[in-house]
């Protein structure tokens, strides 16, 4: 990378980096606690407290996407997906909570693809 293209990232651009792949891990363990809804007594504890993990990532994703934007100097785009992350990762909570499969299951599926579509944007070579 060049100096006039390492002067050109934003600040907090690292920090939007790791908070998506957070975020991804973060529900790819949920996906995984799901299946111990199934297996164990304790599923529902352990799922639950991956749920909190997901909303916390969420919302971190946010601040920091608020970051790389005002004092960074670099693109709002990430505003709009990461808010939409964290309304979803609640939405998803509060389904969870309210033992509605039928709709948390096609949710997850969704934020997960909404993780992945973050992360090729975090990662691309493109102006944040």
């Amino acid at each position: 990378m060049t100096g006039s293209a390492l002067a050109a990232r934003p600040r907090f651009l690292a920090a939007m980096r790791v908070t998506v792949i957070l975020q991804a891990v973060a529900l790819l363990v949920q996906a995984a606690t799901a299946g111990t809804l199934l297996a164990s007594p304790d599923g529902r504890a352990l799922h639950g407290v991956t749920a909190l993990a997901v909303v916390a990532t969420a919302a971190a994703q946010l601040l920091v996407a608020v970051l790389v934007w005002r004092p960074g100097g670099g693109s709002p785009r990430f505003i709009a997906g990461s808010a939409f992350m964290l309304v979803l990762s609640l939405a998803a909570a509060a389904l969870g909570d309210l033992h509605a499969p039928e709709l948390h299951v096609p949710l997850g599926t969704l934020l997960f693809g909404g993780s992945v579509v973050l992360v090729v944007r975090a990662w691309s070579g493109r102006r944040a």
